[in-house]
Protein backbone atom coordinates (compact mmCIF):
# COMPACT_ATOMS: atom_id res chain seq x y z
CA UNK A 1 0.00 0.00 0.00
CA UNK A 2 1.52 3.00 -1.03
CA UNK A 3 2.17 5.94 1.63
CA UNK A 4 -0.30 8.36 1.62
CA UNK A 5 0.51 12.12 3.23
CA UNK A 6 -2.92 14.11 4.10
CA UNK A 7 -2.47 17.98 3.96
CA UNK A 8 -4.90 19.52 6.76
CA UNK A 9 -7.43 22.73 6.03
CA UNK A 10 -7.46 22.02 2.52
CA UNK A 11 -11.72 20.49 2.04
CA UNK A 12 -12.56 24.34 2.79
CA UNK A 13 -10.94 25.78 -0.58
CA UNK A 14 -12.19 22.76 -2.78
CA UNK A 15 -15.46 23.33 -1.74
CA UNK A 16 -16.03 25.93 -4.44
CA UNK A 17 -14.90 23.08 -6.70
CA UNK A 18 -18.04 22.26 -10.08
CA UNK A 19 -19.55 19.64 -9.13
CA UNK A 20 -18.36 17.15 -11.57
CA UNK A 21 -14.54 17.91 -10.37
CA UNK A 22 -14.39 17.58 -6.13
CA UNK A 23 -11.44 17.91 -6.29
CA UNK A 24 -10.12 20.77 -8.55
CA UNK A 25 -11.91 24.30 -9.71
CA UNK A 26 -13.47 24.31 -12.86
CA UNK A 27 -15.33 21.89 -15.56
CA UNK A 28 -12.33 19.26 -16.93
CA UNK A 29 -13.09 17.52 -20.41
CA UNK A 30 -12.03 13.64 -20.85
CA UNK A 31 -8.21 13.32 -22.29
CA UNK A 32 -9.26 10.11 -23.87
CA UNK A 33 -10.85 9.00 -27.12
CA UNK A 34 -11.43 5.76 -25.99
CA UNK A 35 -10.75 3.71 -22.48
CA UNK A 36 -9.88 0.77 -24.78
CA UNK A 37 -6.64 -0.06 -24.79
CA UNK A 38 -5.32 -1.59 -28.20
CA UNK A 39 -3.20 -4.15 -27.76
CA UNK A 40 -1.51 -5.28 -30.86
CA UNK A 41 0.24 -8.83 -29.45
CA UNK A 42 3.01 -8.33 -31.99
CA UNK A 43 7.08 -7.77 -31.77
CA UNK A 44 8.18 -4.20 -32.05
CA UNK A 45 9.71 -3.50 -35.01
CA UNK A 46 13.65 -1.81 -35.50
CA UNK A 47 13.95 -2.37 -31.57
CA UNK A 48 16.87 0.15 -30.25
CA UNK A 49 19.89 -1.28 -28.91
CA UNK A 50 19.41 1.21 -25.83
CA UNK A 51 17.43 3.93 -24.38
CA UNK A 52 17.44 7.38 -25.84
CA UNK A 53 19.62 9.91 -23.96
CA UNK A 54 18.26 11.55 -21.43
CA UNK A 55 18.86 15.33 -20.90
CA UNK A 56 21.71 15.37 -17.99
CA UNK A 57 21.51 19.29 -18.19
CA UNK A 58 20.90 20.44 -14.15
CA UNK A 59 18.12 21.30 -13.15
CA UNK A 60 18.39 23.75 -10.09
CA UNK A 61 14.89 23.86 -9.18
CA UNK A 62 12.59 22.37 -6.09
CA UNK A 63 9.58 20.65 -5.65
CA UNK A 64 6.92 20.87 -2.75
CA UNK A 65 4.34 18.47 -1.85
CA UNK A 66 1.61 21.77 -1.83
CA UNK A 67 2.33 21.90 -5.68
CA UNK A 68 5.15 25.27 -5.70
CA UNK A 69 8.02 25.05 -7.73
CA UNK A 70 10.67 26.91 -6.28
CA UNK A 71 14.23 28.53 -7.29
CA UNK A 72 16.17 28.85 -4.43
CA UNK A 73 14.08 31.00 -2.47
CA UNK A 74 12.24 32.47 -4.66
CA UNK A 75 8.87 30.46 -6.03
CA UNK A 76 8.56 30.35 -9.44
CA UNK A 77 5.07 28.23 -9.72
CA UNK A 78 1.90 27.69 -7.20
CA UNK A 79 0.13 25.01 -8.03
CA UNK A 80 -3.60 23.95 -6.29
CA UNK A 81 -2.40 21.99 -3.42
CA UNK A 82 -4.84 18.59 -3.15
CA UNK A 83 -5.64 16.51 0.18
CA UNK A 84 -4.06 13.50 -1.27
CA UNK A 85 -0.36 13.13 -2.17
CA UNK A 86 1.92 9.99 -2.46
CA UNK A 87 5.09 10.80 0.11
CA UNK A 88 8.88 11.10 -1.12
CA UNK A 89 10.98 14.04 -3.32
CA UNK A 90 9.96 14.84 -6.65
CA UNK A 91 12.19 16.49 -8.95
CA UNK A 92 11.51 19.34 -11.85
CA UNK A 93 12.78 18.03 -15.48
CA UNK A 94 14.41 21.04 -17.36
CA UNK A 95 14.63 21.97 -20.94
CA UNK A 96 16.23 24.85 -21.75
CA UNK A 97 14.43 28.28 -19.95
CA UNK A 98 11.67 25.76 -19.10
CA UNK A 99 10.56 23.41 -16.16
CA UNK A 100 8.41 20.49 -15.92
CA UNK A 101 7.11 19.58 -12.73
CA UNK A 102 4.52 16.39 -12.45
CA UNK A 103 1.38 17.94 -9.71
CA UNK A 104 -0.61 15.81 -7.30
CA UNK A 105 -3.48 16.94 -8.94
CA UNK A 106 -2.66 15.02 -12.01
CA UNK A 107 -1.68 17.87 -13.78
CA UNK A 108 2.03 18.35 -15.78
CA UNK A 109 2.39 21.90 -15.87
CA UNK A 110 5.58 23.51 -18.06
CA UNK A 111 6.83 26.65 -16.81
CA UNK A 112 9.44 29.10 -17.67
CA UNK A 113 11.93 29.35 -15.00
CA UNK A 114 13.46 32.76 -15.91
CA UNK A 115 10.01 34.61 -16.22
CA UNK A 116 7.83 32.51 -14.19
CA UNK A 117 5.00 32.45 -16.81
CA UNK A 118 3.05 29.35 -17.35
CA UNK A 119 3.38 27.89 -20.68
CA UNK A 120 0.66 25.35 -20.21
CA UNK A 121 -0.74 22.90 -17.93
CA UNK A 122 -1.88 19.30 -19.05
CA UNK A 123 -4.98 16.84 -17.38
CA UNK A 124 -2.88 13.62 -17.23
CA UNK A 125 -5.64 11.70 -15.39
CA UNK A 126 -9.01 9.71 -15.91
CA UNK A 127 -11.72 11.56 -15.33
CA UNK A 128 -13.47 9.34 -13.60
CA UNK A 129 -10.84 9.22 -11.19
CA UNK A 130 -11.58 12.60 -9.87
CA UNK A 131 -14.60 11.89 -8.66
CA UNK A 132 -13.94 10.05 -5.09
CA UNK A 133 -12.17 12.61 -2.76
CA UNK A 134 -10.02 10.17 -1.52
CA UNK A 135 -8.51 9.62 -5.43
CA UNK A 136 -4.91 9.67 -5.50
CA UNK A 137 -3.84 11.49 -9.39
CA UNK A 138 -0.46 12.21 -8.20
CA UNK A 139 2.33 11.93 -11.16
CA UNK A 140 5.58 10.57 -9.36
CA UNK A 141 7.55 9.50 -12.61
CA UNK A 142 9.78 12.25 -14.31
CA UNK A 143 8.46 13.56 -17.90
CA UNK A 144 10.82 12.68 -20.32
CA UNK A 145 10.56 15.27 -23.27
CA UNK A 146 11.61 13.90 -27.02
CA UNK A 147 11.26 15.67 -30.30
CA UNK A 148 9.17 18.39 -29.22
CA UNK A 149 6.97 16.09 -27.64
CA UNK A 150 6.65 15.10 -23.58
CA UNK A 151 5.83 11.77 -22.61
CA UNK A 152 4.24 11.68 -19.38
CA UNK A 153 1.98 8.66 -16.84
CA UNK A 154 0.55 9.16 -13.58
CA UNK A 155 -1.59 7.57 -10.52
CA UNK A 156 -4.53 8.71 -12.27
CA UNK A 157 -4.86 6.19 -14.90
CA UNK A 158 -3.19 8.12 -18.03
CA UNK A 159 0.07 8.22 -19.94
CA UNK A 160 0.16 10.64 -22.68
CA UNK A 161 2.33 11.74 -25.11
CA UNK A 162 1.60 15.93 -24.80
CA UNK A 163 2.67 18.60 -27.48
CA UNK A 164 5.51 20.45 -26.41
CA UNK A 165 4.38 23.55 -28.14
CA UNK A 166 0.97 23.32 -26.85
CA UNK A 167 0.52 21.44 -23.75
CA UNK A 168 -2.43 19.35 -25.97
CA UNK A 169 -2.70 15.25 -25.57
CA UNK A 170 -1.59 13.76 -29.11
CA UNK A 171 -2.82 10.81 -27.60
CA UNK A 172 -3.70 8.99 -23.76
CA UNK A 173 -3.83 5.62 -23.06
CA UNK A 174 -5.42 4.09 -19.93
CA UNK A 175 -2.89 2.53 -17.60
CA UNK A 176 -1.86 4.05 -14.31
CA UNK A 177 1.94 4.87 -13.93
CA UNK A 178 4.16 4.83 -10.92
CA UNK A 179 7.89 4.03 -11.65
CA UNK A 180 9.81 5.66 -14.47
CA UNK A 181 9.46 4.54 -17.64
CA UNK A 182 12.16 3.49 -20.36
CA UNK A 183 12.12 6.04 -23.71
CA UNK A 184 13.51 4.47 -27.22
CA UNK A 185 13.43 5.40 -30.55
CA UNK A 186 11.64 2.17 -31.52
CA UNK A 187 9.09 2.18 -28.19
CA UNK A 188 8.50 2.96 -24.87
CA UNK A 189 8.41 0.68 -22.00
CA UNK A 190 6.23 1.10 -19.13
CA UNK A 191 5.43 -0.94 -16.14
CA UNK A 192 1.99 -0.03 -15.11
CA UNK A 193 0.65 0.01 -11.84
CA UNK A 194 -1.43 -3.39 -12.57
CA UNK A 195 2.50 -4.95 -12.90
CA UNK A 196 2.46 -5.39 -16.61
CA UNK A 197 5.39 -4.12 -18.59
CA UNK A 198 3.58 -2.16 -21.54
CA UNK A 199 5.72 -1.58 -25.14
CA UNK A 200 4.08 1.38 -26.06
CA UNK A 201 4.04 2.27 -30.15
CA UNK A 202 4.93 6.47 -30.23
CA UNK A 203 2.60 7.23 -32.82
CA UNK A 204 -0.88 6.59 -31.44
CA UNK A 205 -0.33 4.92 -28.15
CA UNK A 206 -1.20 1.23 -29.21
CA UNK A 207 0.79 -1.06 -27.42
CA UNK A 208 2.81 -3.90 -29.12
CA UNK A 209 3.09 -6.08 -26.76
CA UNK A 210 2.50 -6.13 -22.33
CA UNK A 211 4.21 -8.51 -20.09
CA UNK A 212 2.93 -9.65 -16.42
CA UNK A 213 5.89 -8.97 -14.28
CA UNK A 214 6.57 -10.39 -10.77
CA UNK A 215 7.33 -7.54 -8.49
CA UNK A 216 6.92 -3.87 -9.30
CA UNK A 217 10.58 -2.19 -9.83
CA UNK A 218 11.81 0.19 -11.93
CA UNK A 219 12.83 -1.04 -15.44
CA UNK A 220 16.42 -0.92 -16.60
CA UNK A 221 17.39 -0.88 -20.75
CA UNK A 222 20.58 -2.46 -22.36
CA UNK A 223 21.31 -4.41 -25.16
CA UNK A 224 17.85 -5.04 -26.28
CA UNK A 225 16.90 -6.21 -23.11
CA UNK A 226 14.83 -4.69 -20.16
CA UNK A 227 15.45 -5.47 -16.77
CA UNK A 228 13.03 -5.26 -13.85
CA UNK A 229 14.19 -6.36 -10.43
CA UNK A 230 15.56 -9.59 -11.30
CA UNK A 231 13.49 -10.54 -14.43
CA UNK A 232 14.91 -10.06 -17.83
CA UNK A 233 12.47 -9.40 -20.88
CA UNK A 234 13.03 -9.11 -23.95
CA UNK A 235 12.05 -5.90 -25.43
CA UNK A 236 11.30 -7.06 -29.09
CA UNK A 237 8.93 -9.55 -28.28
CA UNK A 238 7.77 -8.90 -24.64
CA UNK A 239 9.24 -12.90 -23.58
CA UNK A 240 10.96 -13.19 -19.90
CA UNK A 241 14.01 -14.85 -20.43
CA UNK A 242 15.74 -17.43 -18.68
Amino acid sequence: MRKIAILTGICLVVAACDSHDPILPGVRSDIFTSNDLNILNTSVPNVSDNAVIENDAECPYTQKPDNTIWDDTRKIFSGFATNNYVAGDKKPVCNGNFVYAGLSTGELVKVNGKTRQMAWIADVYRASNMMGGASVVDIIAAPKIYKNYVYVGGLGDAFCKISDATGRAAWCIDIGVEKNFILTDAAIYVLDTDNNLNAIRMQDGAIYWRTAIKKSRTPKYKDKIIKVGSEKIDAETGKILE
